[in-house]
């Protein structure tokens, strides 16, 4: 009888107390977490950037499948690596031209490209301006933090007259980009620039920029608490939000020659320019439609090689076919005889 009911004794197990779920931060789901924790310092801004750039992609119902992030080297430059989307990490100064071409060859994407100062007008300077010229389908995302933040703080094209860095550390001397001029001038269609602190104007420009076409420019101002304030006494990166939040003024439609930032003066922000222009996708296909007529083929909607073994099934359409015939009428013409090359 003992062993009967220590037996059965052993076989009821004790319930298991109920473990509450782990709450999940709301950004979780796009972010490759194998890769978090991430490399940015303590109140650095450019994950509050990512943030609102995510929020934006959701709030705007994007088909994540077809967005497509490039970046460069540098701080900024690691936003690629942490977004769960299809993400390009390039070289230095490179992200604009790589950006370019996926564009080209696959023009339904959304093809967003993520990088800094330094990367995007010092090194990729070049890039830049005549991407905007050009007017090239691409949304380029901007986080200044005046300074080198990821190679020690060397001055940037963005660095405020005599604002300190590990390269003058005595001032600054060298006059500084205008960005939103720069950017205009050369022929964006979409600038604004907003600080890390305007979390929801900078979401809704996000927003307004995912649905426009051409080459769209968005300036963030984002506090480095580590070089940029240690270097210029400027305190940590709240201290430097209580400067966004005390000296930055909104001034949507504003002349962007007036925008430009002086050391520890006021921050112009807003939409500057918002207008529509054909692309560059666009004018190639309107110029050699009509140049060449039926000779042309463009590329399809849907991005891709225009032939090749994948595409000469039958279920082939439009200008794969005509692509296809031209070539076998080429070939039968080439063996007919010799006339026609003399």
């Amino acid at each position: 009888m003992s062993k009967a009911v220590k037996h059965s004794a052993e076989k009821v197990a004790p319930p298991e107390p109920d473990v509450p779920a782990e709450p999940q931060h709301p950004v979780t789901p796009y972010l490759r977490m194998d890769r978090i924790p991430h490399i940015w310092c303590p109140t650095c801004g450019i994950g509050t950037v990512v943030r609102c750039f995510v929020d934006a992609l959701v709030q705007s119902k994007v088909d994540l499948d077809k967005v497509a992030i490039c970046s460069g080297i540098g701080c900024t430059g690691r936003v690629a690596g942490y977004l769960k989307l299809d993400a390009f990490h390039s070289t230095h100064g490179r992200p604009i031209p790589f950006a370019t071409g996926l564009k080209m060859g696959r023009p339904e994407l959304l093809v967003t490209v993520f990088s800094g100062d330094g990367d995007l007008v010092g090194i990729g300077g070049n890039h830049f301006i005549h991407a905007a010229r050009r007017n090239m389908d691409l949304l380029v995302v901007l986080v200044n933090n005046f300074i080198y933040g990821m190679t020690g703080g060397q001055n940037a094209p963005t660095t405020p007259l005599t604002a300190r860095s590990s390269t003058m550390p005595f001032g600054n001397f060298e006059r500084p980009f205008n960005l939103p001029h720069l950017a205009e001038s050369c022929g964006a269609t979409y600038v604004a620039r907003w600080t890390s602190l305007h979390v929801r104007r900078l979401t809704k420009s996000f927003r307004e920029a995912i649905r426009r076409k051409g080459f769209r420019f968005i300036e963030v101002i984002a506090p480095c608490s580590t070089l940029y304030a240690r270097l210029n006494k400027l305190g940590d990166g709240f201290s430097l939000m209580q400067f966004y939040h005390d000296t930055a003024v909104v001034k949507n439609n504003a002349d962007t020659r007036e925008t430009a930032i002086d050391f520890q003066q006021r921050i112009i922000c807003g939409k500057f320019v918002d207008e529509e222009r054909p692309t560059f996708i666009d004018m190639m296909h309107e110029h050699y439609e009509k140049v060449l007529g039926d000779k042309y083929v463009p590329t399809p909607p849907e991005g891709g090689l225009l032939s090749g073994p994948e595409n000469e099934s039958s279920s082939a359409s439009g200008p794969r076919k005509k692509a296809s015939k031209r070539k076998s009428s080429k070939k039968a013409a080439n063996k007919g005889g010799g006339d026609g090359a003399q």
